[in-house]
């Protein structure tokens, strides 16, 4: 090894043991690093701002997913369903009523999560006292949860089968793959079923 390697040699060995520390702690930093500048560790500013509006927070998805429409989105999609003018009045009001009912129901969930991080940043909570603030807290995710729920069981008889196939391909969610301009299930007026599919 010539003189210049071997000059060298300690910088780079110092160097490589600097980057395996940093690599090593690295490996230990939490997921969570930075929630805890959160106003409240569970809930970002946006979890915030969307229970503050009566927003869904994705508690509707066992509805949603399942081919039950919200008023939220047939709404989004009024023209492309197309919904009737009484169709829409009747799902406008579902969904300020929804709105009305998940905006309490919100700000006690929030604030019952607000109560355990105190409990525990305080050091104040023993057994029971844990107990009862999650009680707290699951029972206004409990009732969030139902709201949202509800509204989408609601929502359906407003529709036709034609308007939910309809509002489940608009959201991606069909399972078939086949174009459904291309033909017309059984049952239905063709200039009626082509009208409500949105087919050329």
């Amino acid at each position: 090894m010539s003189r210049c390697s071997l000059a060298l040699l300690p910088a780079l060995l110092v160097a490589v043991s600097a980057l395996a520390t940093e690599q090593h702690q690295h490996q230990h930093h939490s997921p969570y690093a930075g929630f805890e500048e959160r106003e409240i560790k569970t809930l970002s500013q946006d979890d915030i701002d969307e229970l503050r509006r009566g927003g869904g927070w994705g508690l509707a998805l066992p509805a949603e997913l399942n081919g039950v429409p919200g008023p939220a989105h047939l709404l989004e999609l009024r023209d492309e369903i197309p919904l009737e003018d009484d169709q829409v009045a009747a799902i406008e009001a579902l969904s300020e009523r929804m709105r009305e009912a998940a905006i309490p129901a919100g700000e006690r969930l929030i604030e019952a999560e607000r109560a355990i991080e105190h409990g525990f940043a305080e050091r104040s909570l023993d057994e029971e006292g844990l107990r009862q603030r999650l009680a707290e807290a699951e029972e206004a995710r409990a009732e969030l949860r139902f709201v949202h729920l509800a509204t989408h069981l609601d929502t359906l008889p407003i529709l036709d089968d034609d308007q939910v196939a309809r509002y489940n391909q608009l959201r991606g969610y069909s399972n078939n793959q086949d174009d459904p301009c291309d033909s017309v299930p059984e049952g239905h007026d063709p200039e009626r079923y082509r009208q409500h599919m949105g087919c050329d």
